[in-house]
C-alpha cells in the first residue's frame, strides 16, 4: 500500500467555500486511485476560503507519473448545494515527486471535472493516451460552452449565452466585481434622480447649472478641464493624451475636399502653411468615417453629427495649436473653414461640434471596437481551441478575466434597443451599427499594433506624446516577456506551423473577429514563430495597456459635458458671425442626456477593488522555472517603468497616468 499526500487549496475569494463533500480521483500512466473522499478533522472547515487542506489517498501500489485528477463534490443530506473554488491541488508522491493541478475554476453541480497537472504541454508532447483524452474531452466541452453568435450582421462575432447567469462561472464576475458595479451605477444615477435631471428634457440655461449636475462625482483632471476646455492649447493635448489619441496624423498633403489656404490661417512664430508642412509641422484629424451617419432622435427633436476635419500646428513651444476646422466633408459656401481668428464663439462652437464627433469615433471606434468586441474575439477563441494545459492558453487566459460578462452587459445596457447610448448618443441606433461596420472595414493588423501604428501616422518625434512614450516602453516589456516564454516551447517555425490548436486559434480570429477580410492584414495561420509572438503581444497590449488608455479617462475627460458631449441638437453654422452663448447653450444635448451620458462615464471609469494590474499572476498556471522566471523578471521591469512614469508626471501640469502598470488591468473589464 502506498500514500499520496494531498493538499487542497480553496481561493480566498469571496463565496469560494464549501460546504459539500469533495471526491478526488488521482491518475497516472500505471494505474488510477479509486475516487476518495476527502476527509478530515477539520470538517467543512476544510474547505473554507483561504484555507489550504491537507489529506491521504491510498492505492495497492504506486500510479507511476501522473497525468491527471478528477473532482467533484456532493451535498450533505438537507444541506444545499453550493459552489466551490479551489486554486490548485499539489499531491507528493510515494517517489518524492510533487505535482501540481492547477484548478481555478468554479466547481458547480455534481458533475466530475478533469485537471491536468501544470507542465504546460503542446499538442504534440501530449504523448499519453489519457492526456490526450483529457485534451479531446475539455475542447469538446468548451465548444459546447463557448459559442459563436452574430449581433449584428457586419460586426465583430460575440459569445451566445441569454445572460449573466448563464455564462459559465469560471468567466463570471467575482461577487466584490459584482457587489460593487451595481453600487457605482446605482450611486451615480440616483444623485441624478435625486437632483430631478434623470427625465428633465429641457436646456441648460447657463454654464453653472452644468456645473452643479455632477458636483460630488469629480476627479483631479475633471476639474482642469472645466477650468481650460475652452483654451486651444487644451483642444490640442486632447489629440495626444486624451482618450483618443488614434486619430490624428502628420499631414504633409491637404485633403482635397479640406478648402483650408496659406491666408486663412495664422501660424504663431511665422511661416506658411504649406512651409510648416514641409518641414513636418502640421498634423490632421479627418472624421471622415462619420459623413453621412443617420442620426438619433432625441427628446423628439433630431440630433446632428458632423464629419469634420481639423488641422494642427505644432508650434515653437511644442503646443499642438488647432488651426483650422471644417465640419462637413463636402466644401461648399455653407460649409465655412472656422479659424481662431474668427468670434469668439463661432471658434469655440467649431471646436463643441469636433469634440462632439470625437465622442461617438472614440466610443464607437477606438473604444468599443478595436478593444472590447476585438479582446472577446479574441477570448471565446482561446477558450474554445486551447485546452488549459496548453502554454498559449497559460499565458493568455489572465488577459480574459471579465471581459464575457462586461461585454455582454455592454449590449444589454448601453448599445441595446434601450441601452443608454442608443437612447441618448447622437450616433445611438443605426448610426451606431454603420458606425461599427465601417470602422471594422478599416481595422488593420497595423494599427492594432504601436510601434507600426505611430510609425505610419507620422508621430514618431510629436513632442509631449506621452500615450506614444508609455505605450511604445509598455510593448516593448511585453514583447520581451512574450518572446521569452514563446520561444521556451516553440524553438522551431515548423513547431508552430504544425500545431493545430494554435492555428484554430488564430483562424477562429480570423474568421469571427475580422470576418475573413483579408485586407485588414491579420493572419489567417501563423508560419512563423515571429508572427506568433507579435500577435501574441498585440493581443495583451489590446487588452491591457491600449483599453486602460481609451478607457480610464472618460470620466477625467467627458465628466465636464461640454468638452465631450454626448449629442448636439442644433445644426452647425453655416455662415460666420452668427454664435453667441444662448446658441451653443441651445446647441448642447439636453438636460437628461447629459446626466446620462456623464453617469455612464463615471460608472465605467470606475475599476473595482479586486483589479489586477497587468503582470500580477494571482492565478498561477505555470510551473516549470523558465516561464516563472520570465514573469519575475516581466513585473521587474513593469515596476521600473511605473517609477518612470511617475516621476516624469511630477513635472507635467496634467499628469499622464493611463498607461502605468501599476493601474492597467490585466484584461478588459469594466
Amino acid at each position: 500500500m502506498v500514500k499520496y499526500e494531498v493538499t487542497v487549496s480553496t481561493s480566498c475569494i469571496a463565496q469560494a467555500a464549501t460546504t459539500n463533500n469533495v471526491f478526488i480521483k488521482l491518475v497516472g500512466e500505471d494505474g488510477e486511485s479509486k475516487r476518495t473522499w476527502l476527509t478530515s478533522f477539520k470538517g467543512s472547515a476544510a474547505f473554507y476560503f483561504g484555507v489550504d487542506s491537507k489529506f491521504s489517498v491510498c492505492c495497492p501500489t504506486s500510479l507511476g507519473k501522473l497525468v491527471l485528477i478528477e473532482l467533484d463534490k456532493k451535498p450533505l443530506p438537507m444541506f444545499p448545494e453550493d459552489n466551490w473554488f479551489p486554486s490548485k491541488i499539489k499531491i507528493k508522491s510515494p517517489e518524492g515527486d510533487t505535482y501540481i493541478f492547477p484548478v481555478y475554476r468554479w466547481i458547480a453541480g455534481c458533475e466530475v471535472h478533469l485537471f491536468r497537472e501544470a507542465t504546460a504541454l503542446r499538442l504534440i508532447d501530449d504523448n499519453h493516451h489519457l492526456g490526450k483524452y483529457c485534451r479531446e474531452k475539455e475542447l469538446k466541452q468548451r465548444e459546447e460552452l463557448y459559442r459563436w453568435n452574430v449581433y449584428k450582421e457586419g460586426l465583430p462575432h460575440c459569445m451566445k449565452t441569454d445572460g449573466t447567469q448563464s455564462l459559465p462561472y469560471e468567466v463570471r464576475f467575482s461577487f466584490t466585481k459584482t457587489k460593487e458595479f451595481v453600487l457605482t451605477a446605482s450611486s451615480g444615477f440616483a444623485e441624478l434622480k435625486l437632483k430631478g435631471l434623470t427625465f428633465c428634457k429641457q436646456n441648460w440655461c447657463d454654464i453653472d447649472g452644468i456645473k452643479k449636475a455632477f458636483c460630488y462625482k469629480k476627479t483631479d483632471l475633471s476639474d482642469y478641464v472645466q477650468l481650460h476646455w475652452r483654451d486651444d492649447d487644451f483642444f490640442g493635448y486632447q489629440y495626444l493624451n486624451g482618450v483618443n489619441p488614434n486619430l490624428i496624423r502628420r499631414c504633409s498633403t491637404l485633403p482635397g475636399n479640406f478648402t483650408v489656404t496659406n491666408d486663412m490661417v495664422f501660424l504663431r512664430g511665422g511661416g506658411c502653411l504649406s512651409g510648416e508642412m514641409q518641414k513636418g509641422n502640421i498634423y490632421l484629424c479627418d472624421y471622415k468615417q462619420l459623413d453621412g451617419i443617420r442620426t438619433n432622435m432625441i427628446n423628439g427633436k433630431k440630433q446632428y453629427l458632423m464629419a469634420p476635419l481639423i488641422l494642427f500646428h505644432k508650434a515653437p513651444d511644442d503646443k499642438l495649436m488647432p488651426i483650422a476646422i471644417q465640419l462637413k466633408q463636402t466644401p461648399g459656401e455653407d460649409n465655412p473653414v472656422f479659424v481662431p481668428a474668427d468670434s469668439e464663439y463661432d471658434w469655440l462652437l467649431a471646436k463643441v461640434f469636433v469634440r462632439g464627433s470625437d465622442f461617438s469615433e472614440h466610443q464607437l471606434n477606438t473604444h468599443l471596437l478595436r478593444t472590447h468586441l476585438l479582446a472577446e474575439v479574441f477570448a471565446v477563441s482561446l477558450l474554445r481551441n486551447l485546452p488549459m494545459v496548453h502554454p498559449l492558453y497559460k499565458l493568455l487566459v489572465p488577459h480574459t478575466r471579465y471581459t464575457l460578462q462586461i461585454n455582454f452587459l455592454a449590449r444589454e445596457a448601453l448599445i441595446s434597443d434601450n441601452g443608454v447610448f442608443t437612447q441618448f448618443a447622437a450616433s445611438g441606433g443605426e448610426g451606431m451599427i454603420e458606425i461599427l461596420k465601417r470602422s471594422l472595414s478599416a481595422v488593420t493588423y497595423s494599427s492594432l499594433c504601436i510601434p507600426d501604428d505611430i510609425a505610419e501616422r507620422g508621430l514618431n518625434d510629436l513632442p509631449n506624446f506621452h500615450y506614444r512614450d508609455d505605450g511604445l516602453r509598455l510593448w516593448d516589456i511585453i514583447h520581451r516577456f512574450v518572446r521569452g516564454v514563446i520561444c521556451h516551447y516553440y524553438k522551431t517555425d515548423i513547431e508552430v506551423h504544425q500545431d493545430c490548436e494554435l492555428q484554430k486559434w488564430i483562424q477562429d480570429i480570423f474568421e469571427h473577429g475580422f470576418l475573413s477580410q483579408k485586407c485588414t492584414g491579420i493572419p489567417e495561420r501563423f508560419c512563423s514563430v515571429d508572427e506568433l509572438i507579435k500577435f501574441v503581444v498585440m493581443v495583451i497590449f489590446t487588452g491591457s495597456g491600449q483599453h486602460a488608455a481609451v478607457n480610464c479617462g472618460q470620466y477625467d475627460y467627458g465628466g465636464w459635458m461640454p468638452n465631450s458631449p454626448i449629442s448636439l441638437q442644433r445644426a452647425p453654422p453655416t455662415t460666420k458671425g452668427t454664435s453667441s452663448e444662448a446658441t451653443m447653450l441651445q446647441t448642447f444635448p439636453d438636460i437628461n442626456a447629459s446626466v446620462q451620458g456623464m453617469a455612464t462615464l463615471w460608472l465605467l471609469s470606475k475599476p473595482s477593488t479586486d483589479t489586477v494590474a497587468l503582470g500580477q499572476y494571482p492565478e498561477e498556471h505555470f510551473r516549470e522555472d523558465v516561464p516563472c522566471k520570465l514573469i519575475r523578471d516581466f513585473q521587474g521591469e513593469l515596476d521600473v517603468l511605473s517609477t518612470i512614469i511617475k516621476t516624469r508626471n511630477k513635472s507635467l501640469e496634467i499628469p499622464y497616468t493611463y498607461m502605468d502598470p501599476a493601474v492597467v488591468e490585466n484584461s478588459v473589464a469594466i
